[in-house]
């Protein structure tokens, strides 16, 4: 892990690299139209954690989705570097809460590292080399060739982080991507990311219906209320860049900021 001095941290002076404004989504049903986005504004800083709070059914997924360019949102603005998000863009990786169906069972744990590579013009050198880094990153270098069905859920949840970073991504989207996994498991994968945000500087945006791993992960957290979801507030994180699951957990800024968090959740 890198010191306190040499951890990257957001770069608030420049432009978003995300931003978000007045964002609304809203679905036409049998029993007429459903509000689940309304005015949702907030940004994401170069270098920035962000992680994304609220109670269930509050639309984080949609708005991930929004954000992603697979949902196009009813009205507002979703730019990403400066452009209007309207596709997927080529600059944005994605972790998805279901392992299971966003790996490929066919391909071995090298192979579905390098899937999303194979379209982008690279050598095969640099693809294998890529994916190499990739692996060694979240610790699975010595199982390249296996098959996903041998690994566990954590590790299958591993290799799709390592195919996310593989990208090289100016940002990350995860969409609550250890929710599948046991406690011990959870513990592990949260070090990890904040790990390789804190090594790499890579812009991260992070859903979760934990506080707690909201808390510890992130630098700001959005609060989102129930639906039709806005953002309820936006808390400051006032810990250390370099943290740990059991001395981070015992500082009184950890219990003061999961408290706020929690209490703008109930407050809804």
């Amino acid at each position: 892990m890198t010191s306190d001095l040499l951890s990257p941290t957001p770069e608030t002076d420049r432009e978003p690299l995300l931003s978000v404004t007045g964002l609304n989504k809203t679905y036409d049903t049998d029993r007429g139209s459903f509000v689940a986005l309304e005015d949702i504004s907030f940004s994401v800083h170069p270098g920035e954690f962000l992680c994304i709070v609220g109670p269930s059914g509050a639309g984080k997924t949609t708005l991930l989705r929004c954000l992603s360019g697979l949902h196009q949102p009813t009205s507002g603005t979703a730019l990403f570097d400066g452009q209007s998000i309207t596709e997927p863009p080529r600059g944005l990786s994605m972790v998805f809460q279901d392992y299971n169906r966003s790996l490929m069972p066919w391909l071995n744990v090298e192979r579905n590292v390098q899937f999303p590579l194979i379209h982008k013009g690279l050598s095969k050198t640099e693809i294998r080399e890529r994916s190499d880094e990739a692996l060694a990153s979240v610790g699975l270098e010595k199982f390249a060739r296996s098959g996903i069905w041998q690994l566990s859920g954590g590790m299958q949840q591993r290799v799709a982080i390592a195919r996310a970073l593989a990208y090289r991504p100016s940002l990350l989207l995860m969409d609550e991507p250890f929710a599948s996994v046991d406690a011990q498991t959870r513990s592990e994968l949260e070090d990890l990311v904040r790990n390789l945000h804190l090594e790499s500087g890579l812009t991260s945006l992070f859903v979760t219906h934990d506080i707690d791993e909201a808390v510890y992960l992130g630098d700001r957290v959005v609060v989102l209320s129930k639906p039709p979801t806005s953002v309820q507030e936006i808390v400051e994180v006032p810990l250390p860049r370099n943290r740990d699951q059991l001395h981070t957990k015992e500082l009184p800024e950890f219990s003061a900021t999961r408290s706020r968090v929690l209490q703008s959740i109930q407050n809804l």
